[in-house]
């Protein structure tokens, strides 16, 4: 289930996985995934069929409405969530910064949709 309102195309400033939380990368107009849940998340890339550390690829990266995300634990529908050490949304906890509220309710490895929220703390 997604509904993406606004993607913006980024350069990846190394190698990101579809599905995955990203944050800003050091130069402008880059990304990086998520690694923990106090990063400053910014958007769920979408499908990534290859290696788009090369340089010569992109990643789209949905930033507002409902993206897909690969779960990383456990979640419940209407659960908060943020990133784990591999961009994979997980319930947030005090002091993360929060990417977005479960829709649908799923387990590891599983892709569901998110409600992206703008940048705030658990």
């Amino acid at each position: 289930m997604r509904n993406e309102l606004l993607v913006k195309t980024f350069v990846p400033a190394a190698n990101i996985a579809g599905y995955r939380v990203c944050k800003h990368g050091v130069a402008d107009n880059t990304i990086i995934q998520s690694a923990a849940g106090p990063d400053l998340h910014i958007g769920i890339s979408t499908y990534v069929g290859d290696d788009p550390s090369n340089g010569d690829e992109t990643v789209d990266l949905v930033m507002m409405g409902i993206a897909e995300v690969e779960y990383g634990a456990n979640i419940n529908r209407g659960e908060l969530v943020t990133a784990d050490a591999n961009g994979r949304v997980v319930p947030a906890t005090t002091g993360d910064m929060l990417i977005g509220r479960a829709l649908e309710s799923g387990v590891v490895n599983d892709i569901h949709g998110v409600v992206l929220t703008l940048a705030e703390k658990a």
